[in-house]
């Protein structure tokens, strides 16, 4: 296995051009330095140096020489980044399904700095299905997702019922006799967060009536479907809106934004996922009951 050890040692070698020298600088002997070298020269299958007038970097020797100075330097750096956030505090990265308000979601993300905890806080937004894997793979060590979804072994807070509104397009003056147009429901692609698309649809259609859907990449493609007359929209942002919009809450059948906060209790150094979690469902609880 190559080992930072080894570059260090190359790399003194190869700038002192002497094996007494490297050792020094190095902190060791010489014999515990040659064997390290005989260790990367095999790990590499090339010869680094030539030694038989003194000692001279190959070929192969010059062009590793700019990879491991490169590659020393990021691990001291990567080593500096961590010292400081510890100093500073745990670092915590958190990820946000996008479905979340912008305002609810950077109020879960200060929960723990105003509760008090010496956190650098981190953030990212993707669909509920990248932010599981996301999860399980320790790239983030919280996620708020849309429910339901298939945790595959990840612990999950309580489910959070976030009130939505119903955008369709104003209707003019002349036009308020007639009957409303049936029009598509804009979603976001099935495949971000497969069982919650499904259970928002079934509901939509838990009174016996087809319904049809179209897809958009985001909430501000869904605005503007609406505002041109070609569909309506479900969301949990209270804030959006247009002109030539009309917004009333979805209540009949009821639409809830579904959310719970997730983690990967098996994943060691993340603090205590399961306290910072309370923090982030005692914010979206509060939106809830808003």
């Amino acid at each position: 296995m190559l080992t930072e050890r080894h570059l260090e040692i190359f790399i003194a070698l190869a700038e002192e051009e002497h094996f007494g020298a490297a050792a020094q600088r190095v902190g060791i002997t010489q014999p515990p330095l040659s064997q390290g070298l005989r260790r990367l020269e095999a790990l590499l299958g090339v010869r680094l140096f030539e030694r038989e007038r003194g000692v001279f970097l190959t070929e192969e020797g010059a062009l590793l020489l700019p990879h491991a100075r490169r590659a020393l330097a990021a691990l001291a750096e990567l080593r500096e980044t961590g010292a400081r956030e510890h100093a500073d505090g745990r670092r915590l990265r958190l990820g946000l399904a996008p479905e979340v308000p912008a305002p609810l979601a950077a109020d879960v993300a200060a929960a723990p700095v105003r509760a008090g905890d010496r956190t650098r806080i981190s953030t990212v937004t993707a669909p509920t299905a990248a932010l599981l894997s996301d999860v399980a793979s320790g790239r983030l060590d919280l996620a708020v997702v849309r429910h339901p979804s298939v945790l595959h072994g990840l612990a999950a807070g309580q489910v959070i019922l976030l009130p939505t509104w119903i955008l369709a397009p104003a209707r003019p003056a002349d036009d308020v006799g007639s009957a409303p147009r049936r029009l598509p429901v804009a979603v976001r692609p099935r495949g971000e967060a497969p069982a919650a698309h499904d259970l928002f649809v079934d509901t939509l259609a838990s009174r016996g009536r087809r319904v049809e859907t179209v897809v958009v990449a985001d909430e501000r493609a869904g605005l503007a479907l609406v505002a041109a007359g070609q569909a309506v929209l479900v969301t949990a942002d209270e804030g959006l809106t247009a002109s030539r919009v009309e917004r009333r809450r979805a209540t009949d059948p009821p639409l809830p934004l579904r959310l719970r906060v997730v983690w990967n209790p098996r994943r060691p150094g993340s603090g205590d996922p399961a306290g910072t979690a309370r923090l982030l469902e005692d914010v979206l609880a509060r939106e809830a009951a808003r």
